[in-house]
């Protein structure tokens, strides 16, 4: 990698860091009993004894107590730890665990964030035991950039064969995929907030910490996976249910 693509990722993940330190900051620990993620996530629990969450923030999938956590935020990670959580700070593309350590890998929303996304794949898959299960979910689609991905600290959307790619490059067969995603759908809602988010953003984090998350979890709709590949046309982001081969 050159000292110029070096320097980009620094300032990506110094990007990250501001953003999700001052989100964090704010915010509630939601337990993961309240995302959509949950009936799937439960139905795993008797085969994982060892698990890991990189970069859940304060909104983890998995459950807090004896789940090793990842993250590049220092409040997350301490509201992770009172929480009953292991935990350690470090950037998805270097996790600081064993190789073939865990049995279940979640890593929602994360692979997005970084320029150097075949190390952050390698990393997911490194720790993860053979036959384990690896969770996985991201953006789609380039053309379907909108200022909310920069706000956010995106660096990609993937095109759907690129995103196919790096799946079976990194031994992952995919078992079950959803639509997924909270974005909103409306276009001026999104703009709207955009605009709150440049122009007020204090009181544009606590509307969303107070009043839109809470809003979002009680209308979620229930994640409905199917065997396989979902068609990608249909999503903006895709959930991924793998197994490390």
């Amino acid at each position: 990698m050159s000292h110029s693509q070096t320097s980009r990722g620094e300032e990506l993940v110094q990007a990250n860091r501001r953003f999700y330190d001052s989100l964090w900051s704010q915010a509630r620990l939601v337990n993961p009993n309240r995302f959509n993620t949950w009936p799937l996530v439960k139905g795993l629990l008797g085969r994982s004894r060892r698990r890991l969450e990189v970069a859940p923030g304060l909104r983890p999938r998995l459950p807090i107590a004896g789940t090793q956590f990842i993250d590049i935020s220092v409040p997350a990670l301490r509201r992770l730890r009172d929480a009953g959580g292991k935990v350690a700070m470090a950037a998805v593309t270097s996790l600081p665990l064993p190789s073939e350590s865990f049995d279940l890998v979640c890593a929602l929303d994360i692979v997005e964030h970084v320029e150097d996304d075949q190390s952050a794949w390698s990393e997911i898959t490194r720790v993860a035991r053979s036959g384990s299960i690896v969770l996985l979910s991201t953006p789609l689609h380039p053309e379907q950039w909108t200022p909310f991905d920069d706000f956010v600290g995106h660096h990609r959307r993937y095109q759907p064969q690129e995103l196919l790619a790096r799946v079976e490059q990194h031994g992952l067969t995919i078992e079950q995929s959803a639509v997924y995603g909270m974005q909103p759908k409306s276009s001026r809602l999104l703009d709207l907030g955009m605009w709150w988010l440049t122009h007020r953003r204090e009181e544009a984090m606590r509307w969303y910490n107070r009043i839109w998350m809470p809003l979002a979890l009680r209308f979620e709709k229930k994640l409905s996976l199917i065997p396989g590949l979902i068609d990608f046309k249909t999503a903006d982001e895709i959930l991924l249910v793998c197994r490390k081969r």
